[in-house]
């Protein structure tokens, strides 16, 4: 298959810088999602399969952006002069241990990815059936991309791209559709469950924030993996920049969720916190300035001694709460 557009070894070097710059990024969000899946919670309140997965996500980002370095290097530095027709072959030559290693760990963070966005879809709809069609596809993706990564490693120097134009379509089709599908049902039923109880709310708390950041999660992956599948049909060299920018770009949309949420949550406690504050000022200063006064009751008390009744009337200040009790041989009204 013919490549056009850049030439390979410009391509190399602009995927690396890219990566590079949205690694940094990747990184930076992974410390805020450890810090807010452990800030003032202990040991046991941490939800250890997101922290997990967070960290398989940064350590296999690091990994592919450890083999490009090494894969430049080798590339622009130590094979310059050796290598058959210079650079541009050498990042042509699939059979470099390099190419297939970083392309096998592209598969499995892509795989990582839309097995959490699949696990959320199954926590928000409590059903097995809602997932099935996504777990297909996953599936049908996790071979098509293992396949492609055998055989490239058993091919020879000049056998081209990783994929043949039929798996680099399915492959690339397949990844786009699961996380469509699966962030779409995760979207739709978070809207049924905000619009059937937004009748009922008595509080300004809402799940559109949560609809919103999710939303935005799967619209930054397929704005990236779109022009990847186009450049691969168009046998575009642009597709190992895409290709490189969307390993710390998975990561980036996973850490993204969680920050935001957990974002979004803490406002609405701190505004809740400020109003509840707010309430409880004003009604004690309302009382400051209107007292309670004392509550005068009239009692009439009978007593009844020896055959002959007696009258006995008294005005007595008395608090607004007070207690009445009752004594034998005696009774009192009010």
């Amino acid at each position: 298959m013919a490549s056009r557009g850049i030439p390979l070894d410009t391509a190399a070097i602009m995927s690396t810088v890219l990566e590079g710059i949205l690694y940094g990024f990747s990184v930076l969000m992974f410390i805020g999602t450890i810090w807010v899946l452990t800030y003032k919670r202990c040991m046991r309140d941490i939800n250890r399969l997101i922290a997990v997965v967070s960290i398989l996500l940064l350590i296999l980002s690091t990994a592919h952006m450890v083999v490009d370095i090494i894969r430049l290097e080798d590339g622009l530095v130590k094979y310059r002069d050796t290598f058959p027709n210079g650079p541009a072959a050498f990042f042509a030559d699939v059979s470099q241990e390099t190419y297939v290693v970083k392309n096998a760990i592209y598969i499995l963070h892509t795989l990582l990815g839309d097995g959490v966005v699949i696990y959320r879809c199954y926590a928000v709809w409590k059903s097995r059936r809602v997932i099935i069609l996504p777990s297909m596809l996953w599936c049908c993706c996790a071979f098509t991309g293992f396949s492609a990564v055998y055989s490239v490693s058993q091919a020879t120097s000049n056998a081209g791209n990783i994929f043949t134009k039929a798996t680099g379509q399915s492959f690339f089709a397949l990844t786009l559709s699961t996380n469509l599908i699966s962030s779409g049902l995760l979207a739709y039923r978070i809207w049924t469950v905000e619009r059937n109880v937004s009748t009922l709310r008595t509080s300004n708390r809402t799940l559109m924030p949560i609809l919103r950041v999710l939303v935005d999660a799967a619209i930054l992956y397929s704005v990236v993996l779109f022009p990847t599948l186009v450049c691969f049909v168009c046998s575009n060299n642009g597709q190992y920049v895409m290709l490189d920018m969307l390993m710390p770009i998975i990561s980036i949309a996973f850490y993204m969720v969680l920050i935001r949420v957990a974002i979004s949550t803490n406002t609405r406690s701190y505004l809740s916190a400020v109003h509840g504050g707010v309430t409880n000022e004003t009604v004690t200063e309302d009382s400051r300035q209107h007292p309670m006064e004392p509550l005068q009751v009239h009692i009439s008390q009978f007593m009844q001694s020896d055959g002959t009744l007696k009258q006995d009337r008294g005005n007595e200040d008395l608090p607004s709460t007070y207690k009445v009790e009752s004594m034998e041989g005696s009774s009192c009204g009010v």
